[in-house]
């Protein structure tokens, strides 16, 4: 299999932690997985990360929220299908609608006939120019996917209706929590009686940033006894900055900037009793399911498939209002009056939302789903028709870029024949012999190591 996506680590994100999480699990469950995204600071060539999973960090330079400008009949395909020959790749998961290489990389493997399979983890609108043209480019590349997989039934009806995609051919996959990562310790909570609030959240407009900081104010207003714990970062951080200095609350709202994902149980969620989401829009919210399984009771705006994620005695919904969070903040802080243990107890929570969510369980979904797409028959006549139905003129442009994507292929395979392409080893942790390249170095670098043991 072969994930390929412009947001994985070291960047750090609910699609980040999607990819990596699931690509964990395939591997496990006997599946060779590789992933194909775009350099990020010194990540770059071909890295294997753990369980032998290997990355290749293609040298693609983000130009907008980590997304990369658009190559199509440039370096990215030759790239592409070194990858897809070298790692006898058998299905392309591309994931999200807001990543240009996994628009390309379903484009140019279904030119070489690979079955295509495509994750959209995010909501978008109608009404933007920009939601427009990636509705338009989303609807061009899931005509050409096998199977579509959505992270809530709320995104597959945005989906849907986005791409005019049949609803037969989408399924609704959640998003899952690794429920050893994220034990609660009320160890760690304050002990003097106060209540710790968390945010994680990256500090931007979409992600409620603004009502972030109207709420606060008046919390901490409404609940003398409750602090606040932020981590993330982002374009607005400068606006809680100034929140916090304007109405003095430095001793009450800790800012912590960027936290790794591997340190945000720990130092974030564990210290805290409640989680506060601000979002505008949110397909499913991975953030918030990770602090509910560290025992924290969740207040979220009532958005997208928010209201999916966790039963209503553990989230508390509120409308985009700062007035009506603060409301839901203080159903949450009344919640240990109600007199349920498995409300106020971390422990019970955690075990509740563990049993609910499980990434073998999102696994064995997403095999089943593959198995779909390769029982799926195609011919060139089926592709150029879904194509032209796009639409009157949007069609016709996308059958055209399929016409020059084939020749490009064509030339390709003329100039590198795929027989002259070495295959690259399987990731074998117990064999002395094979030195797991660690690196910033590509293909070449492999290659020299490999025959340096043959000879």
């Amino acid at each position: 299999v072969l994930f390929v996506c412009d947001f994985f680590p070291p960047r750090s994100g609910g699609v980040e932690t999607h990819l990596y999480s699931l690509a964990q699990r395939l591997i496990t469950r006997g599946h060779k997985v590789t992933v194909l995204t775009h350099a990020c600071g010194d990540r770059h060539g071909v890295r294997y990360v753990s369980g032998g999973l290997k990355v290749y960090y293609a040298p693609r330079r983000a130009v907008y929220e980590g997304c990369t400008f658009p190559s199509l009949f440039g370096g990215f395909f030759p790239l592409l299908r070194c990858v897809l020959i070298r790692e006898r790749v058998t299905v392309v998961h591309a994931h999200t609608a807001f990543s240009v290489m996994a628009h390309e990389a379903v484009l140019h493997a279904r030119t070489m006939g690979y079955k295509c399979v495509f994750t959209d983890h995010s909501l978008a609108g109608f009404d933007s120019a920009a939601s427009i043209h990636v509705n338009k480019f989303l609807s061009m590349t899931l005509a050409d996917c096998a199977h579509v997989i959505c992270v809530s039934h709320t995104a597959k009806e945005n989906t849907v209706l986005r791409a005019s995609v049949p609803p037969g051919r989408v399924s609704v996959i959640p998003n899952a929590v690794d429920a050893a990562r994220f034990r609660p310790d009320a160890s760690a909570r304050d002990a003097t009686g106060r209540v710790t609030v968390a945010v994680a959240a990256r500090l931007t407009h979409r992600k409620g940033s603004h009502l972030l900081a109207a709420t606060i104010p008046l919390a901490c207003a409404s609940f003398p006894r409750v602090d606040f714990l932020i981590a993330g970062d982002g374009p607005m951080r400068a606006d809680l900055d100034r929140m916090i200095a304007r109405e003095g609350l430095s001793g009450r709202v800790r800012m912590l900037g960027t936290v790794p994902h591997a340190k945000i149980s720990e130092e974030v969620l564990r210290r805290s009793h409640a989680f506060l989401s601000c979002s505008l829009t949110e397909s499913f919210g991975v953030a918030m399911l990770e602090a509910a399984c560290s025992g924290c009771l969740v207040v979220a705006t009532n958005v997208g498939g928010v209201p999916e994620v966790l039963p209503p005695d553990l989230l508390f919904l509120a409308e985009t209002d700062p007035g009506a969070i603060v409301d839901a903040l203080s159903d949450a802080l009344d919640a240990p009056d109600s007199g349920s243990d498995s409300v106020v107890d971390p422990v019970a929570i955690h075990e509740r939302v563990a049993a609910m969510y499980s990434w073998d369980d999102v696994a064995a979904r997403v095999e089943t789903v593959y198995e779909r797409a390769h029982a799926t028959r195609d011919t060139l006549y089926g592709r150029v028709r879904r194509l032209q139905r796009c639409g009157v003129v949007a069609g016709v442009v996308f059958v055209v870029v399929a016409a020059v994507d084939y020749l490009y292929w064509r030339a390709l395979e003329l100039a590198r024949p795929a027989r002259d392409v070495e295959i690259a080893p399987d990731f074998v942790p117990d064999d002395g012999a094979f030195d797991v390249v660690r690196g910033t170095g590509g293909e070449e670098e492999e290659e020299e190591e490999e025959e340096e043991e043959e000879d």
